[in-house]
């Protein structure tokens, strides 16, 4: 298996530590170094070539975006703060993910597993992503094209395909539709609900329009969702 070499930046020894335990849980992650500021960072990346950033911002002498600026070709960033109000700028630098602390394991891999899909090529395969899947509904596989999937519905154990044809409902938890589909290019934004990036029209307060429908975006994931829906594409006055 291909591996990303990756870099942990980061003033605070608790914060290392954590970021340490989770590298070493995901097969596909080299780490090759640890470092308490962008100083000592600056030195491995003149010495050796790294793929991944796990990347604090608020650090001292230099933060994690002056020390992006001040860098030539940088590698891939995972931004890891406890501060959220970065999150546009840092979207900026065209980051894999943006993480909050504190940083669940189950954040950390889904930010891992993109950075792997964009960074790693896919071997015996096309550098797209399928343009079809095939689900169990009843006593029958059928097959989905992804370009049509409006958005998918959750109900406890069942799932419903929304898209630009038809419904189809499957016996599957909507938590594992990630396994057949890229979080790039879907997103979750509440509970019962996973949406395609590309189809919604606007955001209307807390729901968002596609397919004819508003669609809830929930309370607690309204900040993330935004981020991840708008990018650094939202013009503002």
């Amino acid at each position: 298996m291909s591996q990303l070499k990756c870099l942990i930046v980061d003033d605070e020894p608790i914060a290392r530590q954590g970021l340490e335990r989770y590298v070493a849980q995901i097969d596909f992650l080299d780490l090759k170094g640890v470092c308490k500021n962008a100083m000592q960072a600056n030195s491995i990346l003149k010495e050796q070539k790294i793929d991944l950033l796990f990347l604090d911002i608020e650090m001292p002498m230099l933060s994690g975006i002056d020390f992006l600026k001040t860098t030539a070709n940088p590698p891939a960033v995972i931004f890891t703060t406890a501060y959220s109000q970065y999150a546009l700028e840092g979207y900026q630098f065209d980051v894999i993910d943006y993480l909050l602390k504190p940083i669940s394991f189950e954040r950390f891999l889904q930010a891992s597993n993109k950075a792997q899909r964009l960074l790693i090529p896919k071997k015996n395969s096309s550098a797209e992503d399928p343009e079809f899947i095939f689900v169990k509904t009843d006593k029958q596989l059928v097959k989905l094209n992804i370009e049509e999937i409006l958005y998918i519905e959750g109900m406890q154990n069942y799932i419903t395909f929304h898209t630009t044809k038809e419904k189809v409902m499957a016996l599957v938890p909507l938590k594992n539709i990630f396994e057949l589909l890229s979080d790039t290019d879907f997103i979750k934004i509440h509970k019962s609900f996973v949406v395609a990036k590309n189809k919604v029209k606007s955001i209307v307060g807390n729901q968002v329009a596609i397919g004819g429908k508003l669609i809830p975006i929930s309370t607690r994931m309204k900040k993330e969702v935004m981020e991840k829906l708008t990018g650094n594409r939202l013009l503002k006055k």
